[in-house]
C-alpha cells in the first residue's frame, strides 16, 4: 500500500493486564504519530487503549488472571477468548500482530496465528521473566514470534541467544510525569500535614480479595501505633467496583483514585505505600515512595512458585537492585500485624525512607537508553521498521541493525 493511500493499515494488538494497557496506549499513540500511513487498531485492551482508538473484540478483564490456581477455574472462558482472538486476527489480515505482556496467553495466540498461515509479523512487547523461572521459555518464544521489545537491557542477550531478534526499548514508565502533592491534597481535602498511606491491592480480582482485608486491618493498626493517617487507594477498571465497595466503613480517612494522572499525583502526595507485588512497585520507586510489598496467592500457585522461581526476591525493585531494598511479606507473612509493623517502622524512621529513595534513584537511572526518543517511540519505530520496511523512516533500532525479521 502506498503512503498516499487513504485506507488505514490494520494492526492487531492484545494486552491482558492494566499495566499492559498503559504500555499499549503509549505505543499506539507513538505509532499513530510516526507511521507513514493511517493506522487502525483492533484487538484487546482496557480503557487507556480504547481512548487511543482501539476497537475491542472482548473485555480485557477476561484475561486478567495469574497462577495455575487462579487460571484453572476460568480456563474454559480463556480458551474461548483465545479462539475468538485467533479468528478475529485471521479475519482482519493485519500488517502486524503486537502482543503485550501476558505471555502465557499471547504465546498461545502467536502459535495459533503461525499455524493458521497468517503472514502478519508477530511482535511481542515486554519480555517474560525467563531469567527468574523456566528459562526454556526463551526458546519457545523464539519459535512463535518475529521480534521482541524488551524493557530491560539484560534481557536482550538472553533472547537473542535463543534465536529471537530483540530490541531494548526502555521502560515506558520513564515517560510518566510526576504529580503535584500540594494540589492533590487540596483537591481531596487532605490536611497538608497528614500522614498519607497509599494502598495498592492489585489489578486482579483474586489479588484484591486476598490482600485488601489484610491491608484494611494493617492500616487500622498503623493508626493506633503512630496516630491519624489518610489512606489513598488508586484502582483500575478490572477491580474498581470491588475496591470501592470494600472501602465502605474503612477504619481511616480514605480517598479512592481512578486514572493514571490522579495516580501519579497520589504517589507524589504519599508518605509511604503498601503494594501488591507487580509493576506498580517500579512506578512507586520512580515516584520515590517508600514501600512495603505484600503478596498472597493460592496454595497451589505458591507451592509451584517455590520450586520454579530461582530468585530470592519477587518484587521488581528488589530484583533490579539485587538486594532487599524493600520489605516483602508473602503468603503466611502477609498478616495485618506484620504489615502494620513494617509500615509503622517506615513512617517513623526517616533514615529507612531515605535509604529506599536512594536505592530507587539508582534503579531508575538505567530504565531507558540515552537519547531523545522515549521508550514508546523506540518501540513504535521498531514496529514500523518491520511493518513498513519500504516506507518507514530510518530509526535508531534499524540503523544499528536491530530490526530484523
Amino acid at each position: 500500500m502506498s503512503a498516499s493511500s487513504a485506507e488505514a493499515v490494520s494492526l492487531f494488538i492484545v494486552a491482558g493486564e492494566p499495566s499492559g494497557d498503559a504500555i499499549g496506549a503509549r505505543l499506539m499513540r507513538a505509532l499513530r504519530e510516526r507511521a507513514p500511513e493511517p493506522l487502525r487498531f483492533v484487538g484487546v485492551g482496557g480503557e487507556a487503549m480504547q481512548a487511543e482508538g482501539l476497537k475491542v473484540i472482548f473485555p480485557m478483564s477476561d484475561l486478567s488472571v495469574m497462577g495455575i490456581g487462579e487460571v484453572l477455574p476460568r480456563l474454559p472462558r480463556i480458551l474461548a477468548r483465545l479462539e475468538e482472538a485467533t479468528t478475529a486476527a485471521v479475519k482482519l489480515r493485519p500488517a502486524a500482530v503486537i502482543t503485550i505482556d501476558s505471555s502465557s496467553f499471547n504465546k498461545r495466540l502467536a502459535r495459533r496465528l503461525q499455524s493458521s498461515g497468517l503472514p502478519a509479523l508477530r511482535i511481542h512487547y515486554v519480555a517474560p521473566m525467563v531469567w527468574a523461572w523456566r528459562p526454556r521459555r526463551a526458546t519457545k518464544m523464539a519459535a512463535c514470534f518475529d521480534h521482541l521489545l524488551a524493557l530491560f537491557p539484560f534481557e536482550v542477550e538472553i533472547f537473542r541467544a535463543a534465536g529471537l531478534p530483540t530490541t531494548w526499548t526502555g521502560h515506558p514508565l520513564v515517560e510518566t510525569q510526576p504529580g503535584e502533592a500540594a494540589s492533590f491534597r487540596r483537591r481531596y481535602g487532605i490536611d497538608p500535614g497528614a500522614r498519607v498511606v497509599c494502598l495498592l491491592p492489585g489489578s486482579r480480582m483474586t489479588e484484591v480479595q486476598r490482600l485488601l482485608p489484610a491491608f484494611r486491618e494493617a492500616v487500622a493498626r498503623v493508626e493506633k501505633a503512630v496516630g491519624p493517617v489518610h489512606t489513598v487507594v488508586p484502582t483500575v477498571e478490572t477491580v474498581g467496583t470491588a475496591v470501592e465497595a470494600a472501602l465502605h466503613a474503612w477504619p481511616t480517612d480514605t480517598t479512592l483514585i481512578r486514572g493514571d494522572i490522579e495516580k501519579a499525583a497520589a504517589f507524589t502526595a504519599s508518605d509511604v505505600a503498601l503494594a501488591a507485588s507487580g509493576s506498580v512497585t517500579l512506578e512507586l520507586a520512580r515516584a520515590e515512595v517508600p514501600m512495603v510489598v505484600a503478596y498472597k496467592t493460592s496454595g497451589l500457585t505458591a507451592f509451584l512458585a517455590r520450586r520454579l522461581v530461582k530468585l530470592p526476591h519477587i518484587s521488581l525493585v528488589n530484583i533490579l537492585a539485587g538486594e532487599a531494598v524493600v520489605p516483602e511479606l508473602l503468603q503466611g507473612d502477609c498478616t495485618p500485624d506484620l504489615l502494620a509493623t513494617e509500615l509503622s517502622r517506615l513512617l517513623m524512621d526517616r533514615g529507612a525512607r531515605d535509604r529506599q529513595r536512594a536505592a530507587f534513584r539508582e534503579i531508575c537511572s538505567g530504565l531507558a537508553p540515552v537519547g531523545e526518543l522515549t521508550p514508546s517511540q523506540r518501540a513504535a519505530d521498531v514496529v514500523l521498521g518491520l511493518a513498513f520496511a519500504d516506507t518507514a523512516p530510518q530509526t535508531p533500532a534499524s540503523l544499528h541493525g536491530e530490526v530484523t525479521r
